[in-house]
């Protein structure tokens, strides 16, 4: 999908993503020698027994509704907590949804297939490798961006020994076991996200920016993950956040709170009910949906809701000004200059130490001896 197609991106909305499981992994309480409309009215049937019209649901769950009658169950997460995850599994097992929607991308959607034990390796490695994929996906300055932004991650990672995104990963896990329920990646491409964050700050916001990334090296305990599930001190977070950083707030939280709203709103839309065969006549009904977004994504949501949105604008890739161009060239020269230089100290220090060595001293000696001139 390209940076500048928001048409694309809507229709992968509609679209359950290429992990997504359209239906149930196994039908062993099937009655054998059955017709596959039995199958499908005895496995709708179940899903209904188990869907709570009253659901008991966490107290980080916000629900909102549609004209058509649909009801969106949003579960704001912390994405380092065990909490978090069992908030995600008690909601789905609970309202037995039609379509759940995650914060993440196609460019994100691995992690879903990841163990646990994987990603927490993964998480805490920040290398070249990891890097040059950065910049080959969204350029020097996004790319070193982002590559920042991981190191907080990881750092986040190594302090308490837990990989991110479980309530992701959990949520897919969950949406497997229920009859016809679809998975949805609800988040705006990474890329486009980076590129019209950096080229929202001036220059100096994004050397103030990065500074602040490098030198983040508090601890960070589980009680400081979980008081992030408190609206009040997570607004305050926000507020400093807006104070110092406005523009980047702007492109990394507002603009995607509209972006999953609109993708939420897409997946409310009324759920065609099963047909055993293209004769049988289509019939909809109000949906179910959960969705798992981070905490600090709620408050946008509920804001953006009953708004018509359209998400073409923030989908676009502004073009980098003079000054950015600029700063990319001297950047890459600079890396560069300094790989080049790096290898020729390397080369010389190499050499001088190979001449030191007794046995080449002897060596050349000899040859020397022989009238064998090296240099």
């Amino acid at each position: 999908m390209q940076d500048g197609q928001p048409q694309e991106a809507g229709a992968e909305i509609m679209a359950a993503s290429e992990t997504a499981e359209d239906g149930p992994p196994a039908t062993s309480d099937l009655p054998r020698n059955i017709s596959d409309a039995d199958a499908f009215r005895i496995l709708w049937e179940m899903k209904m027994k188990k869907r709570q019209k009253c659901p008991s649901l966490p107290e980080t769950v916000t629900e909102l509704g549609t004209e058509e009658g649909s009801k969106v169950y949003i579960v704001g997460t912390a994405h380092f907590s065990d909490s978090s995850k069992q908030d995600v599994v008690k909601t789905i097992q609970e309202v037995q949804p039609d379509v759940v929607v995650v914060e993440l991308c196609q460019y994100r959607v691995s992690m879903l297939k990841m163990d646990e034990e994987t990603l927490l390796k993964e998480a805490k490695e920040i290398n070249l490798e990891k890097l040059h994929q950065a910049i080959k996906q969204n350029g020097v300055m996004s790319g070193l961006m982002q590559m920042l932004l991981l190191k907080v991650s990881a750092h986040i990672t190594e302090q308490l020994g837990m990989a991110p995104g479980g309530e992701f990963r959990e949520a897919f896990k969950e949406a497997s076991k229920v009859p016809f329920c679809k998975f949805h990646l609800g988040d705006r491409p990474i890329p486009v996200t980076f590129k019209r964050a950096i080229a929202a700050l001036s220059f100096w916001q994004k050397v103030k920016l990065a500074w602040g990334l490098c030198s983040l090296s508090d601890p960070i305990s589980e009680d400081d993950v979980e008081k992030c599930k408190q609206k009040d001190l997570l607004e305050q977070m926000m507020a400093e956040m807006i104070g110092e950083f406005p523009d980047l707030h702007r492109t990394i939280v507002s603009e995607r709170d509209i972006y999953l709203t609109y993708m939420l709103k897409q997946a409310a839309r009324k759920t065609e009910l099963p047909r055993v065969s293209e004769t049988e006549p289509r019939k909809s009904v109000p949906s179910i949906v959960v969705g798992v977004v981070g905490m600090g994504h709620v408050p946008g949501i509920e804001k953006n809701w009953n708004t018509d949105l359209n998400i073409q604008e923030i989908m676009s890739v502004p073009p980098p000004s003079t000054l950015n161009r600029i700063i990319t060239f001297t950047a890459k020269v600079t890396f560069i200059g300094l790989v080049g230089y790096g290898c020729f100290c390397v080369g010389k220090r190499t050499v001088q130490l190979i001449l030191s060595v007794p046995a080449t001293q002897y060596c050349l000696q000899r040859l020397h001896e022989m009238g064998v001139w090296i240099f």
